[in-house]
């Protein structure tokens, strides 16, 4: 089993970007151009390496290989997007990975891609300025469009897997992460469970008890054998169960208008593991948007864009503007669920605006984002 941390470490440390690894500071698949950019790189790198796995790290500085870090990422219907939007599509997976000096909310991203052997990806339709039919390969450390026949040749298998066999966990390397998580968490009751004799799931997370129902909220679940964060959140409240066989987690989302809030079950995440030192994971999501009076939508989203405006020139916000802002990305969230098709538009013009204005206001722009980014890749 391959210990992602030391995974990265290793591809930082003996390799500047090439036909099989790329790093980037920051990704943005929430726009069509980090969108597209994202998949001419998944493209080119499934296309020059057909024999073996490419990465993609996140979070680390370009000129220094510092790691930097970058938010949690919990998009496990990326590969939907991939598929998409390419023919031939590799095998995606997107991980987050701990690192013990980066605050408890950073982690540093691992795009793992799986080549569909023996054959070419190319884009399936147009996208920002690429075409459909456009082919991409690596040309050093750079993502180059082909426009003739090409022959796909493989030179990296036997120094990919050399890195890889370089990666693998130990007992130490368990360990260490067993006892590393226990005293970063220790502010929420840290826990950790042996599945089958060889895997390692530590949580922690704020207990609440409602109706004789437990729920987490601060939540921070990792799997210790491969150093991945399986799950991270600081606003929402979610359920775990567990057996012998699986770990399951439900997470819920706060929705609501005038004060009037409930939680509504958001998608529902099973990691199983098996006998023979394997596990998979399965999402399903479990939203059902709720339904609210058009007309009084209608005076929210208005009200929304006034606020906006007052942001944008300047201006000072009363307290009861000042009480409406925080709801402001979760209300347009609700506005856009309900068909009001402008207000993920209006919303996106809103970041700088709302990033500039309160941290906490911020966050919740990125909470809601991340519930319509689920939804709609579903």
């Amino acid at each position: 089993m391959i210990n992602k941390r030391l995974l990265i470490k290793n591809l930082l440390a003996h390799n500047d970007e090439n036909s099989f690894y790329d790093k980037k500071r920051q990704l943005n698949i929430g726009e069509k151009e980090g969108k597209a950019k994202f998949l001419k790189h998944i493209c080119a790198l499934s296309n020059s390496n057909p024999e073996n796995n490419s990465y993609i790290v996140i979070g680390v500085e370009d000129e220094d290989n510092r790691i930097v870090g970058i938010d949690f990422f919990d998009d496990s219907k990326i590969q939907n997007l991939v598929n998409a939007y390419l023919s031939n599509p590799p095998i995606i997976s997107y991980e987050n990975i701990p690192f013990p000096h980066l605050p408890g909310n950073l982690v540093v991203g691992l795009v793992t891609i799986r080549p569909n052997y023996g054959k070419i990806c190319s884009f399936r339709k147009n996208i920002w300025k690429y075409y459909g039919g456009s082919v991409f390969l690596r040309d050093g450390s750079i993502s180059m469009p082909k426009v003739f026949d090409i022959e796909i040749k493989d030179v990296n298998s036997a120094l990919v897997a050399s890195i890889e066999n370089h990666s693998h966990n130990n007992i130490e390397y368990t360990l260490d992460g067993v006892f590393d998580f226990m005293q970063k968490r220790r502010d929420y009751n840290p826990k950790y469970k042996v599945f089958k004799e060889y895997f390692v799931v530590c949580w922690a997370g704020k207990e609440k008890k409602i109706k004789n129902e437990t729920y987490f909220s601060r939540v921070d679940i990792e799997l210790i054998n491969e150093q991945v964060k399986l799950f991270y959140s600081d606003l929402d409240e979610v359920s775990i169960e567990q057996d012998k066989n699986q770990f399951k987690i439900i997470e819920y989302v706060h929705l609501g208008l005038h004060d009037q809030f409930k939680y509504y079950p958001l998608e529902e995440v099973v990691i199983r593991f098996r006998d023979n030192a394997t596990y998979e994971i399965h999402s399903q999501l479990l939203f059902v948007p709720p339904e609210f009076d058009r007309k009084t939508l209608y005076h929210i989203y208005n009200s929304n864009q006034a606020l906006i405006r007052k942001l944008k020139m300047g201006q000072e916000l009363n307290n009861l503007e000042k009480k409406d802002i925080k709801n402001l990305p979760s209300t347009f969230l609700l506005c856009y669920l309900n068909n009001f098709t402008e207000a993920l538009t209006k919303l996106e013009e809103a970041k700088p605006y709302l990033k500039a204005y309160n941290k906490e206001v911020y966050q919740s722009y990125k909470e809601s984002m991340r519930i319509l980014r689920k939804v709609k890749y579903n």
